[in-house]
């Protein structure tokens, strides 16, 4: 006898849920690693401009040349801000996509669980039978033996 649980493509699609939700979560994941590193990159190379310009107050400059650098400057904070902005909302991402996914999560588990319980109560009903059978079978025999 074979266990047919009439569940399981409830089970199946619940699978393929968190599936879904582990490569969003992954991806997200991802994406924020890229903002991160954007941003690194991007105070990195402030600090530098920033040496820079330090460098060339020690020395006869153009004030042009000075202007320039501290404009630059400028708008490296203005693309560090928006990039900081990238960076709250890929994490915004990721802990919504991780949320998502541990509710995936427990919606396989508890129909992973029913169908665990499911199979026990069929196998604990096939036992009983197969029981019963022999039981059947022993008293047959214990008939034929009382009237031989």
């Amino acid at each position: 006898m074979r266990f047919n649980y009439p569940l399981q493509k409830i089970v199946d699609l619940k699978g393929s849920e968190k599936s879904m939700a582990e490569w969003e979560y992954a991806a997200s994941l991802s994406k924020l690693r890229q903002e991160e590193e954007k941003m690194s990159d991007l105070v990195n190379e402030r600090a530098e401009v920033e040496q820079s310009l330090e460098g060339m107050t020690a020395q006869p400059t153009p004030l042009s040349r000075i202007t320039e650098l501290q404009q630059y400057i400028e708008v490296l904070d203005d693309r560090i801000r928006r990039q900081s902005e990238d960076v709250r909302s890929a994490a915004m991402e990721v802990e919504y996509r991780q949320r998502r996914l541990t509710g995936k999560m427990i919606d396989e588990k508890v129909w992973l669980n029913a169908r665990e319980h499911a199979l026990e109560r069929f196998k604990l009903a096939w036992l009983s039978r197969e029981q019963n059978e022999l039981d059947e079978i022993a008293i047959v025999r214990a008939g034929n033996a009382l009237r031989a």
